[in-house]
């Protein structure tokens, strides 16, 4: 998997991740600390063309740096519920296509302190460059599950004690009626279609974000953004004894 630009970069060199930096001929400012934090690392630097730079980035905002990362560790939902060092809280992906949306929920999620993302092989944005801009290094730190199906994702959460809310625009309770300082999961539609009507039934609960302009919905990341610290907000005022 190749990621591009600084603070990706930075991050999955970091968290370990990087087998080699690729930089341009000119690597001032701070593709310069790219360049120390790998040294210090022992990570290879090589000097490149501007050319291959846009080749590996795709043709992305690189900001004159590449890296190769070593294959990501695997997890099984079981695996991000069990690591979980209180109640899990999980985010489920039922087919976000768009690799901006996935690197930016991404990029909510390790903001939120999430113990993991839930995704489907399938009918998903890939998790390469253009994700791990988006989602400024964040990519390297959440954990992933891939799984070939969400609905059965969803049960599977449920047999282990976690419960699913599923986020809706026509549902009846609010979000923030819902008690999140519990097991939870957040399941989040794709673009447009939303949640599909196999893994919206299988959900324990259904909640809306109320709407109070033209706009009927909030793009995919925004919601995962305010419910996320909704949950974060209830977990440190049950913690606190607060109400």
């Amino acid at each position: 998997m190749k990621i591009y630009g600084v603070n990706p970069v930075l991050e999955a060199l970091r968290a370990g991740r990087v087998r080699e930096v690729r930089v341009g001929g000119a690597s001032g400012g701070r593709v310069a600390d790219v360049v120390v934090l790998a040294g210090q690392l022992g990570v290879p630097v090589r000097q490149v063309s501007g050319e291959a730079l846009e080749r590996d980035s795709r043709r992305g905002v690189h900001q004159g740096v590449v890296a190769e990362l070593d294959a990501a560790p695997r997890y099984s939902v079981a695996d991000l519920v069990a690591a979980a060092a209180g109640p899990p809280l999980l985010v489920v992906l039922d087919g976000v296509e768009d690799p901006h949306n996935l690197g930016a929920v991404l990029r909510t999620a390790d903001a939120a302190g999430v113990d993991g993302l839930v995704r489907q092989t399938r009918r998903s944005a890939a998790l390469g460059g253009a994700a791990a801009k988006a989602s400024a290094g964040a990519v390297v730190h959440v954990k992933i599950a891939d799984v070939v199906n969400i609905a059965r994702s969803v049960q599977d959460l449920k047999a282990l004690g976690v419960w699913t809310v599923g986020l809706v625009a026509d549902a009846a309770t609010r979000y923030d009626a819902v008690d999140f300082t519990g097991p939870m999961a957040i399941v989040l539609g794709g673009e447009g279609a939303g949640l599909r009507r196999l893994v919206r039934e299988r959900c324990d609960f259904l909640a809306a974000i109320p709407m109070h302009g033209r706009v009927d919905s909030l793009n995919v990341s925004v919601a995962a953004g305010v419910v996320l610290f909704e949950a974060v907000r209830q977990r440190a005022g049950a913690a606190s004894g607060s109400t």
